[in-house]
């Protein structure tokens, strides 16, 4: 008996949870949701009860592959509540609420990488992961909901953030849905960018490399105009040398050879400028920076030039 209120407590404790910081608050999804997994939401001390903030997304990447979900939920708080993390960080300097989702990355279907918005996750159906980008809007109207009861408003465009695995989740989303986005921040992404074209060199590009077939994989148009004006700062430390493309999680091998063929097998610098050439060539409303000296990481300069990139790129109150 006592073993059971001790995890009573402890699951009361991460349900809700008030810190010098501010409050974080653990969300199950209910009967009626339409989202099947759990979300974090961070509410940093000082969110503005007056004006209108913005919802800060940060996916959760756990970075490994497990059955089980607890694993993946303690790495999304982590995420949710330690300033290290983009989101965090971002939702501390500005004041505004963060959600972070708690996505499964199973070892038993490894494949299907759901942390990165694949193509395997993208292509399932009748099942709990069926539109992982549509769970991911659903938890932000319901955590819109809990911050209205604490008399928070919140823009109907969100502010999102990711860093490896989860900054290509957030540059797929935002070709995906740029209606929702207000401004992206991404880095650490394989030197790769998802294109806003359906073709290369007279090469169909499936999602997601391209969005030769987006309208198939999501039932609707790839929204170009909305997707060139969105304000996106992509980075990557000249450095880095964490390279997923290889790897038969994150793409499969035709994917793979198109990538190499058409943007580079080697990451840096050769893929990165190639991805950089072709959004300028397009009018894509990004940034982009390499950074010298700099790995598979996040330093102090590069936090610094995103909230400078944010301030500068989104209407603050």
């Amino acid at each position: 008996m006592k073993n059971i209120l001790i995890i009573s407590l402890l699951l009361l404790l991460v349900g809700c949870s008030k810190s010098i910081d501010g409050e974080l608050i653990f969300v199950e999804p209910g009967l009626n949701d339409r989202f099947n997994y759990p979300y974090f939401l961070f509410i940093p001390n000082g969110v503005s009860e007056h004006n209108t903030n913005y919802l800060i997304i940060e996916p959760n990447n756990s970075g490994f592959a497990d059955d089980d979900l607890h694993k993946h939920q303690e790495k999304a708080k982590r995420i949710a509540t330690i300033d290290y993390y983009l989101g965090n960080w971002i939702a501390r300097k500005l004041t505004y609420p963060l959600i972070v989702p708690v996505f499964p990355r199973t070892e038993s279907d490894w494949k299907t990488y759901t942390h990165a918005l694949d193509r395997d996750v993208m292509l399932q159906k009748g099942n709990s992961l069926e539109r992982l980008d549509n769970q991911l809007i659903n938890m932000c109207l319901d955590a819109e909901g809990k911050l209205k009861e604490r008399n928070i408003k919140i823009e109907n465009r969100y502010i999102l953030a990711g860093f490896s695995a989860s900054g290509t989740f957030v540059n797929r989303f935002t070709l995906i849905h740029p209606e929702k986005v207000k401004a992206v921040v991404a880095g650490g992404i394989n030197g790769l960018l998802m294109l806003p074209m359906e073709s290369l060199e007279n090469e169909p590009l499936r999602y997601p490399i391209g969005t030769g077939d987006l309208i198939q994989i999501t039932g609707r148009d790839f929204h170009r105009e909305q997707f060139l004006n969105t304000p996106q700062f992509y980075f990557m430390g000249e450095l880095d040398y964490n390279d997923a493309v290889p790897y038969d999680d994150a793409f499969d091998l035709e994917e793979r050879d198109q990538i190499f063929r058409l943007l580079g097998e080697q990451m840096m610098p050769t893929r990165w400028e190639k991805c950089i050439d072709i959004y300028n060539e397009s009018n894509v409303n990004a940034l982009f920076k390499t950074y010298k000296n700099t790995g598979h990481e996040h330093p102090e300069i590069v936090k610094n030039d995103i909230l400078d990139f944010l301030l500068l790129n989104t209407s603050l109150n």
